[in-house]
């Protein structure tokens, strides 16, 4: 199964990413804007959803049936930015499931190490929403969908900002079955491995730690 390179494109979102590239934009804005653009992310990531129950209910009116969505998808988030996504994802999935993937670039041993893994139990066959506001180069990503692979997951699709050009096409050549939903892909990266023109550091911006 081919992944898909889904961007999602609407005069409201460019003009809140627009806030979030200035580098005057406070940290509690853009912790809000990342909020609502994470909202319409999540919205989006649920279009195609297919798997529901019918039940019968009974409005002021009549009786009638009405569809629910059962086994949701799993929303985990690659810490730290992730989270800076993850509570306006599950204000429109409020029944998912949770799970945390603590992973970094280690410059000194130019490879990922993983410092945190903590998921539902029951991970087989289920559909994965991985949160991280920016992809660069792909390595934090590559390694989280491998972790998650082990478990026998099913369909993976991630939510970002921003993805580079560069770092799709490396992750859609280790896992070219994943799913990417975005605002803009950038072409270009600088020699720290930033996106340009980006909007920095999402977790240093999210959480001040600048």
């Amino acid at each position: 199964m081919t992944g898909k390179r889904i961007h999602i494109d609407h005069p409201l979102l460019r003009h809140k990413l627009g806030y979030l590239r200035d580098k005057d934009t406070q940290s509690n804005e853009f912790r809000e804007l990342m909020k609502e653009i994470s909202r319409i992310l999540a919205y989006e990531v649920m279009r195609d959803w297919k798997d529901f129950d019918v039940v019968d209910i009974e409005t002021p009116i009549a009786k009638t049936k009405i569809e629910r969505i059962v086994n949701p998808p799993i929303v985990v988030s690659i810490l730290r930015a992730g989270n800076g996504m993850l509570d306006a994802v599950l204000s429109m999935i409020p029944f998912a499931q949770v799970g945390f993937i603590g992973i970094y670039r280690d410059k000194f041993i130019h490879n990922t190490v993983e410092y945190y893994f903590k998921m539902p139990k029951n991970l087989k066959d289920r559909q994965i929403v991985l949160c991280d506001p920016l992809l660069a180069t792909g390595d934090t990503l590559i390694a989280a969908i491998d972790r998650l692979k082990s478990y026998e997951v099913g369909k993976i699709k991630v939510l970002s900002v921003l993805a580079s050009s560069y770092g799709l096409d490396r992750i859609h050549h280790f896992h070219p079955d994943v799913d990417f939903y975005f605002l803009n892909e950038e072409k270009d990266l600088n020699e720290k491995g930033y996106l340009v023109p980006g909007l920095g550091d999402a977790g240093d911006r999210l959480f001040q730690t600048l």
